[in-house]
């Protein structure tokens, strides 16, 4: 399917994302398709929802009440995932969309996975990790952005992250030529098949720009201006 004809459910845990990245949330779904569902749950005599409130109008949100029945527990969790299910199994939907940053809801994620949905996630730090790592891509919304095309101002030693070292230097191995050289292109789509990653969350604004800095990994540009990038063990 054209990817601008695909139908989007957007659920937002309004008691945990904040209002002042919503934009932003919509710019990045607005890649996927047409966003046809938008809910937003949590109790809305809270004053803290204030700023969410203002939103609804102006992004034709609908608004979900949840009151807080219950002291520690949070019923718009447990509301927006019984909404998500009946969604998934009753709309034509291709996209679902979480926003939060609190709550864990892998299980809600890994079933629509299982149904063949795109699942986007977006939320700050906090997010607990399964969920962020069950996601098609998840998104965080208090990274620090690339400034100009320079360093991010809060600078992230890039070859200490064990993790991402190990998972770009599988992605390039996945999809290297005789020569140890492999087009960027299929490397990422080899990242994203494996994880949620995305390099905006750690501060560049696309995967090229993440490995210049690394000089552990050897980039150049290929036919077609494309980047072509090497591990620079491998370099004779």
């Amino acid at each position: 399917m054209n990817e601008s004809t695909q139908k989007i459910a957007l659920f937002i845990d309004a008691d945990n994302a904040p209002a002042s990245k919503f934009e932003d949330v919509l710019s990045e779904v607005a890649k996927y398709g047409v966003v046809t569902i938008r809910k937003a749950y949590g109790n809305w005599k809270n004053p803290c929802l204030k700023s969410w409130e203002e939103l609804l109008h102006e992004y034709a949100i609908q608004p979900i009440q949840q009151y807080d029945l219950t002291k520690g527990k949070n019923a718009s969790d447990i509301a927006l995932v019984i909404d998500a299910m009946d969604v998934m199994y009753t709309k034509n939907i291709d996209v679902m969309c979480f926003v939060s940053s609190d709550c864990d809801f892998t299980p809600m994620v890994t079933r629509a996975l299982a149904e063949g949905k795109v699942v986007l996630g977006f939320g700050e730090r906090k997010a607990p990790s399964p969920f962020v790592n069950a996601c098609s891509k998840f998104l965080f919304l208090d990274q620090e952005p690339e400034q100009n095309g320079t360093t991010p101002k809060k600078t992230i030693n890039l070859k200490s992250d064990t993790k991402l070292i190990n998972l770009l230097r599988q992605a390039i191995e996945a999809t290297e030529e005789e020569n140890g050289w492999a087009a960027l292109g299929p490397v990422g789509s080899h990242i994203s098949n494996k994880t949620s990653f995305d390099s905006r969350n750690y501060g560049y604004k696309n995967l090229s720009s993440l490995l210049k800095p690394i000089d552990l990994f050897e980039l150049k540009r290929g036919p077609g201006n494309s980047y072509l990038v090497r591990d620079a063990r491998k370099k004779k």
